[in-house]
């Protein structure tokens, strides 16, 4: 046995005492279930039988257990360590735990959830639940609804009250300067409309503003899709190290992108019950909750089931795509993003989001000869408006517009 630094005993099994004791058993088998080695499942205990420990000498009670409490534990565990990760070792899993537990107030909840806070949860409630939008939607206009309400001067209450046009514009014009792209403002502009809207009907606002928030400029089908060529795409592929499970995964899903040309957010959201293995099939779940069978190629279905039988994690998470390390859970789309990135910096190009291949998929099919309705269907798009922006890449069907050039005249002008 060997006495650590803080006290607690090593290459024994760790015994919790204190008021989150009655919680031990349950952590365990919790862990076990996220499919935590046995390792970490003895650092999350140990770091309970820590936290708990410190809460018995103070007098803290669960629910008084804030984040500003787990900060001061946290401070504590600095100073006998001297390293911030040995400090924190284990305390996100536990944490979680607890929060899932009702155990200690989670975000909105007891001491620990301010104003905002709580508003954001209302307005994240409304999203999913009254408007029915997607979950990375509603990532997104929370993050930028946060924006928002952080840059409100004085209590959130009194803010809102007095709240008028000439702030919104403000802000706006402020949080644009600072978009990356044209897209990524419209994107603010929308969520913050959205949050307005939400903040008029709750009553908290005196006046409907969403009108004025400013507009974008911008233009319909006034980019040109880019896409990559043969060999940067099998290049991209190659990336993955496909020797470890998270080179396997991250290849399946670069095959996915690249042969059938699914969104990012697609990928993620496929589950193990949408494979239909012997139809040679999936069901993809795309937008505005439409669901479609696509016939799976015969590479795109070998790296899935080389992934299924040979790199997925055993864990009771029923999307197909999951992390490589407990807690299993998910895929979402920003890790999908940057499972392209890291492809593209392996393959030597610059980094390049997950939509650069479903343009590929687009461009490859109109230089083969197949009509913009087909490339629609196979892309999925709702509106015919959304397919046409490809025509613009179409160089085979342009060729027959472009009127000859006038050689005499030419010839004529420059003797």
């Amino acid at each position: 046995m060997d006495a650590g630094r803080d006290g607690v005993v090593t290459g024994v099994r760790v015994t919790v005492t204190g008021p989150l004791a009655q919680y031990e058993s349950a952590l365990r088998a919790e862990l076990a279930r996220w499919g935590y080695a046995p390792s970490s499942v003895r650092d999350v205990v140990a770091m309970m039988a820590r936290l708990s420990r410190w809460m018995d000498e103070r007098g803290v009670t669960g629910t008084a257990l804030t984040p500003q409490a787990v900060g001061e534990f946290v401070a504590v565990r600095r100073q006998m360590t001297r390293t911030d990760s040995v400090a924190r070792r284990g305390l996100s899993p536990l944490v979680r735990f607890l929060h899932g537990h009702g155990v200690i107030p989670g975000a909105g909840q007891g001491d620990g959830g301010s104003a905002e806070e709580i508003l954001l949860v209302r307005y994240r409630d409304y999203l999913s639940g009254e408007r029915g939008l997607a979950a990375e939607s509603v990532r997104c206009y929370i993050v930028q609804g946060r924006k928002f309400l952080d840059g409100l001067a004085g209590p959130l209450e009194r803010s809102l009250e007095h709240l008028d046009t000439a702030a919104v514009t403000c802000f706006v014009m402020a949080q644009a300067r600072q978009s990356a792209s044209a897209w990524s403002a419209k994107t603010l502009v929308t969520a913050t409309r959205s949050l307005l809207r939400f903040l008029h009907v709750q009553g908290l606002i005196p006046a409907p503003l969403a009108g004025a928030v400013p507009a974008v400029a911008g233009w319909r089908l006034s980019a040109v899709p880019r896409g990559l060529d043969r060999a940067q795409v099998e290049a991209v592929l190659a990336g993955p190290d496909t020797s470890t499970p998270a080179g396997l995964r991250d290849r399946a899903v670069l095959t996915l992108l690249a042969r059938l040309g699914l969104r990012g957010a697609e990928a993620a959201a496929l589950g193990l019950e949408d494979v239909d293995w012997r139809a040679g099939e999936i069901i993809v779940r795309g937008k505005g909750s439409c669901t479609e069978r696509v016939p799976l190629p015969v590479d795109a279905g070998e790296a899935l089931a080389a992934y299924v039988t040979g790199g997925r994690a055993a864990c009771s998470c029923p999307a197909v795509f999951v992390t490589a390390r407990a807690p299993y859970h998910a895929l979402s789309p920003s890790a999908v993003r940057a499972i392209m990135g890291r492809a593209c910096q392996q393959a030597g190009l610059p980094r390049l989001g997950a939509h650069r291949l479903r343009h590929t998929v687009a461009t490859d099919l109109l230089r083969a000869g197949a009509p913009l309705t087909e490339v629609g269907q196979l892309l999925r798009h709702r509106s015919q408006l959304s397919t046409t922006v490809y025509a613009k890449v179409d160089y085979t069907a342009l060729r027959t517009l472009a009127r000859p050039w006038p050689l005499a005249a030419a010839a004529a002008t420059t003797s």
